[in-house]
């Protein structure tokens, strides 16, 4: 069968993707202004959305009999691997610009976090390839993990929250009424601490100690403490601050792709499925657990991570493979259209929660979604146990 990819070539946009704070750094030097370090912000959160909205969604799908020939395309798998280098030169970019110009504060500060943000589609980049089972691709996974010091992410996302995705044992799955801010208190200590337990249970299994060189973790935030102690030793203490700026917003920014993935998202209990599932006792994850969306521009910079549904249901899958659904939740924007959203409490549940409710798999049942215990009384007041919900869970 012949099958031609209409985006074969505007993948390589999430190749470049990660040379964004560039255009910060070009701009500053073009027009003398601190503020204009700031650019990738507003292309990031106001361009993106915006080219989202006007250009709309690609719902195409590979026809299954080339998926095969897809996947063996090398071309795709190349332009993954020429990322991992890329968020290294955009940090050491941002850092020198730091170290080697007279910035106010608060320019170092939004320099920093624009780094961090770009830094934050470097765990998108390992997300990508430590779901691959080769040991070269795992390795470009944890050298993308250690650009923001986030070397456990692999372990943990694999591991344990493709495990326990949609379920109120997952700290990687937001709750329906909690917002971002009350969720980061759980999924980011969370995601350390289950990693680390599986990770040694991992080397213990293989009779050797989890404080060894085997440790895939500890690997990765060995070449951290070499990239960032490089830093600091090449451009002075105040690599202090701006790096421990560039991580937080980093984990933030997973954080809040975390949050919009599987917001108020339940499977069910099955008896019959916990066998299957590692003794979880739900159901197997289906395409159904996650919200999806096909808006083409976000989903060309960030590698396909916008069709989560598919990923979930079937996670080894490449990204160039992955397929729309009908009839999945469908968030409303890009994900640079949700960030900013998420960040505003009120407003993100007055937007998702109608959404969440009028789901198929919901029809207005707070019995099936994953609420958050500490809200529950105040939605069962609100909702009722099967409100009337008028809203449409397709796309705005």
């Amino acid at each position: 069968m012949v099958w031609q990819d209409r985006k074969r070539w505007a993948w390589a946009m999430s190749v470049v993707w990660p040379l964004i704070p560039f255009t910060g750094l070009w701009a500053h030097h073009a027009s003398g202004w601190q503020i204009a370090l700031g650019l990738p912000l507003l292309i990031s959160y106001g361009l993106l959305p915006l080219l989202d909205a006007i250009l709309g969604e690609d719902r195409n799908n590979p026809p299954e009999a080339v998926v095969p020939q897809l996947e063996a395309d090398t071309y795709y798998r190349w332009l993954t691997w020429a990322t991992v280098p890329l968020h290294f030169v955009a940090l050491i970019g941002c850092a020198w610009w730091v170290g080697t110009h007279e910035l106010s504060w608060w320019a170092v500060l939004m320099l920093a976090y624009v780094a961090g943000a770009d830094s934050g589609l470097g765990l998108n980049t390992a997300h990508e390839l430590g779901h691959k089972q080769n040991p070269w691709e795992q390795w470009l996974a944890r050298l993308a993990l250690a650009v923001p010091a986030y070397g456990h992410f692999t372990v943990e996302h694999v591991r344990g929250h493709h495990r326990w995705v949609a379920t109120p044992e997952d700290h990687a799955s937001a709750r329906m009424g909690e917002s971002i801010y009350r969720f980061a208190l759980r999924e980011l200590p969370g995601g350390i601490r289950r990693a680390w337990m599986l990770e040694s249970e991992r080397l213990r299994a293989l009779g050797r100690s989890p404080w060894s060189r085997h440790n895939t973790m500890l690997q990765s935030y060995a070449i951290s403490a070499l990239l960032q102690g490089g830093l600091i030793v090449a451009f002075g203490w105040v690599m202090l601050p701006f790096l421990a700026i560039h991580n937080a917003v980093a984990w933030w920014q997973l954080t809040s792709a975390n949050y919009v993935e599987h917001y108020g998202l339940l499977r069910r209990r099955s008896s019959g499925a916990g066998e299957h599932e590692g003794g979880t006792g739900y159901e197997a994850p289906q395409p159904h657990h996650s919200w999806n969306t096909n808006h083409l521009v976000t989903n060309l910079v960030t590698f396909h991570l916008q069709r989560h549904s598919d990923h979930h249901a079937h996670p080894l899958r490449r990204y160039q493979s992955l397929r729309h659904f009908e009839a999945l939740p469908q968030l409303p924007s890009g994900y640079f259209g949700m960030f900013p959203l998420a960040y505003v409490p009120w407003l993100w549940f007055r937007v998702m929660d109608p959404r969440l409710l009028a789901l198929p798999q919901v029809e207005g049942d707070l019995g099936k979604v994953n609420i958050d215990p500490k809200r529950r009384e105040a939605l069962v007041k609100r909702y009722g146990t099967r409100p009337a919900v008028a809203a449409s869970s397709g796309p705005a």
